[in-house]
């Protein structure tokens, strides 16, 4: 199975034509892309969207959410990798990074266990260790309001 995202990395430094979502078109070689199929394209020439006039563009960025679609040549998808076809694969792929990773949800946030605010953690700020002297004490410390 060919993947979008692996097909558009493939195609870097390939031949496109890219029709956005207004009619106009751009041919051209692109250069890079990224996660949201934002595309860094250089030697392009724009068409309108009636044909009529065309421009040379040394280098332009097509936002992803404005792409209708795109061509590309038949190598390109030749020259793509297989991708995982069945979940089975891609599970096994990504279990092999969390088990690396300590597991589920390890390394994410501010510092290590119990390092951020709420209760438990070995961490324990200037409150917590004065409500804890508070308690061993009874409460015998206080004085009453006069």
């Amino acid at each position: 199975m060919v993947l979008p995202m692996s097909l558009l990395r493939t195609a870097q430094n390939q031949p496109m034509m890219v029709e956005l979502k207004n009619g106009e078109t751009y041919s051209g070689v692109l250069a890079s892309c990224d996660g949201f199929m934002n595309l860094h394209m250089r030697d392009i020439v724009c068409t309108s969207r009636d044909g009529e006039r065309f421009w040379k563009i040394p280098e332009c960025y097509v936002r992803g959410n404005s792409i209708k679609y795109l061509r590309l040549p038949d190598e390109v998808i030749d020259m793509v990798k297989d991708e995982p076809t069945s979940r089975k694969e891609i599970r096994a792929q990504f279990k092999g990074r969390a088990a690396a990773a300590g597991g589920r949800g390890a390394g994410r946030g501010r510092g290590g266990k119990g390092g951020g605010r709420g209760r438990g953690g070995e961490a324990a700020g200037p409150a917590q260790v004065r409500r804890a002297a508070d308690a061993t004490s009874g409460g015998a410390a206080k004085k009453p309001r006069a």
